[in-house]
């Protein structure tokens, strides 16, 4: 649920501005709005300072430190390895050129161009020339030498004539020497990965003082966090005051609190009116907790006055991302992966990330024992292996009569996969056609659901009622896809159209309430064209859950195939790191498709049902002590 908010207006003398402040930075409860906001921006120099600091530590955490630190300050630390890692990234680049540049100077060997200077100041002077290979016999000079070939039918000649009378064939161009020769390259070339191995060493030894630098960080944000609560307040030359947002059950106690601190402050509390947009405070159920982590990610937030859609992600997103993944196997990787490194990842990522990876995997691992689907292997991948299929006749078909009733290996797997996957059929179009209707029944519910709770909000307003509209009209929709793609278009019974059509009157009835009952109608058919336009869209969205799961499957079936075909030509030693990468890259595929896909049908599809935009911005306490992390619940 979404915290309710009140407003605050504290005053205290300008004497006790700090000890006001200090207090509130220990109660980490007041977010701090602004009296004037472009004055409340905290000191330039502390800002690119927590930059540089910011920027170091990201440079840091990834090198393994030596067992030696240098001594330097901690800012002094961060911006000399930001200097550091620019220098190391600019010879990086500078050697890739370098490489280029010898690449092309092969056909010139290891000569430097001193040694034609040399020698032209003695007198003999080179030139070169390029070719056709057949028109080398025809060249009349002193001396002329091929040295290189420049391609499969052109050479590159030298030519040395003192008497300066020597001809060359129309063909032939003139070539200049390059402006570098090769042995300069390479010196360079070695010169810069010398530096690169000193400057890898140098952040090796700062990556010794990562630790301070994370806490000069904490000591310089809480100072920015200090200037810019200063900055926020109203300064007079007697008074300070301060205004805010806090939640409304702890406002009545705040001047108590800072009574007790010895603070005499004038202290003013009231609720939110209409026209002004608190933060956002969510109060995560117990249960829908793990999905705070996906929001801390995504970092967004309902506004203040829009609704908690938290239990409703905590009920979908596992069905969508089980469904996208699509693999019992991939499901029990991640499940225990999760929970064996726990406390690990819980360190690194936060225990409701950790927690909701869990509860995805497991969901994951029922939906493919529905389905029948381990790792890419279903009961017809155990037939074919078994060599249970037809005759040549019949195209390889599998012969599912003989895997029912044989008694060896494939056959038990494959009776033990049927018995616990409904969802199966021997039929993959069959099959195919189970999974999208699951697909369209899931998502109207979904919507379904989406309108329903927007009607319990709006009730007693009469555009509930056109919520129940827009309910009739979701469940209607499903029945007209139904027969468009499963029985046919021409089938669609009179009664839909008639049960459509009385739905919409319903929703274009109570969407815009008005006295009279014509404009009523008007303005509610205006506004719900829209949205009428999007009700089959939104639908037929929910199909993608069953297109990206059979592409899941289709890459596990794909690179176990392959790494059969390997087997067979080679050992399965060579197979596993082809299976593991396979199913590696298809485990990545699928996590990406949870973003890109189960996220979006519940911030998009649901939501604007539902009727959130997501407009809201965090509460963020102001605190010296721990900056608390947003929408979150002050310690």
């Amino acid at each position: 649920m979404i915290a309710k908010m009140s407003r605050v207006y504290i005053a205290v003398r300008q004497a006790d501005r700090n000890r006001l402040l200090d207090r509130l930075g220990q109660m980490n409860l007041l977010h701090i709005e602004p009296v004037k906001a472009e004055k409340a921006d905290a000191d330039e120099k502390m800002l690119q300072a927590l930059t540089d600091l910011d920027l170091a530590i990201q440079i840091l955490s990834s090198v393994r430190p030596a067992e030696k630190a240098p001594f330097l300050k901690p800012l002094d630390a961060a911006r000399e390895a930001i200097e550091i890692q620019s220098a190391i990234f600019d010879n990086q680049n500078r050697l890739v050129e370098l490489h280029h540049r010898m690449e092309a100077l092969k056909v010139w060997g290891n000569v430097r161009r001193k040694q034609f200077e040399d020698l032209r100041e003695s007198g003999v002077e080179i030139r070169f020339f390029s070719l056709p290979q057949k028109q080398a016999g025809r060249i009349q000079a002193e001396c002329a030498e091929a040295v290189a070939r420049l391609s499969a039918k052109r050479l590159l000649v030298a030519v040395i004539d003192r008497t300066g009378q020597f001809k060359m064939p129309a063909e032939a161009e003139p070539v200049q020497l390059p402006p570098h020769d090769r042995p300069s390259l390479l010196a360079e070339a070695a010169k810069i990965e010398e530096d690169l191995k000193q400057g890898c060493r140098q952040l090796s030894q700062l990556a010794g003082q990562i630790g301070a630098l994370r806490d000069e960080r904490v000591q310089l944000t809480t100072a920015i966090a200090y200037l810019t609560a200063q900055r926020s307040g109203l300064n007079q030359a007697d008074l300070f005051a301060v205004q805010g947002w806090l939640p409304s059950e702890k406002a009545s106690q705040l001047e108590f609190q800072l009574s007790d601190y010895g603070i005499h402050a004038a202290v003013s509390t009231r609720p939110a009116e209409e026209k002004e947009a608190p933060p956002t405070l969510i109060r995560y159920s117990s249960w829908a907790r793990p999905l705070q982590g996906l929001f801390d990610m995504l970092g967004t937030l309902p506004g203040y006055r829009e609704m908690d859609l938290s239990p409703f992600f905590m009920l979908a997103l596992p069905v969508f991302a089980a469904m996208l993944i699509g693999d019992a196997g991939y499901g029990l990787l991640i499940s225990l992966a999760g929970l064996i490194l726990y406390s690990r990842l819980t360190r690194v990522a936060g225990r409701s990330k950790v927690q909701m990876v869990i509860i995805f995997g497991l969901v994951t691992l029922l939906w493919g024992v529905l389905n029948a689907n381990y790792f890419g292997v279903t009961p017809e991948t155990l037939a074919k292996a078994g060599g249970f299929v037809k005759s040549a006749e019949a195209k390889g078909a599998v012969d599912y009569e003989a895997l029912w009733s044989g008694t060896g290996f494939y056959s038990q797997a494959a009776r033990m996969m049927r018995r616990t996957a409904p969802l199966w059929r021997q039929d993959p179009k069959l099959a195919r056609f189970l999974i999208i209707k699951v697909s369209l029944i899931i998502g109207c519910l979904h919507l379904i659901l989406a309108r329903l709770r927007k009607a319990v909000e709006l009730i007693p307003d009469q555009r509930a009622l056109a919520e129940l509209g827009w309910i009739i009209a979701l469940a209607d929709m499903l029945v007209l896809i139904w027969y468009v793609l499963f029985i046919g278009a021409a089938k669609v019974p009179t009664v839909v159209w008639g049960v459509f059509l009385a739905a919409m009157l319903l929703s274009s009835g109570f969407t815009k309430p008005d006295r009279s009952m014509v404009k009523r109608l008007l303005l509610g058919f205006a506004a719900s064209m829209l949205p009428l336009l999007s009700t089959f869209s939104d639908t037929m969205s929910y199909v993608r859950l069953f297109a990206v799961g059979l592409a899941s499957y289709y890459i596990a079936s794909a690179f176990n195939s392959l790494g059969v075909a390997t087997a067979e030509t080679a050992t399965w030693f060579m197979a596993v790191p082809v299976l593991i990468f396979g199913h590696g890259l298809n485990i990545g595929l699928a996590t990406i498709a949870i973003f890109a896909h189960g996220v979006r049908l519940n911030m998009l599809e649901f939501s604007n049902n539902a009727g959130v935009q997501w407009g809201g911005y965090a509460y963020r306490p102001f605190s010296t002590s721990i900056i608390a992390n947003s929408g979150k619940e002050p310690l």
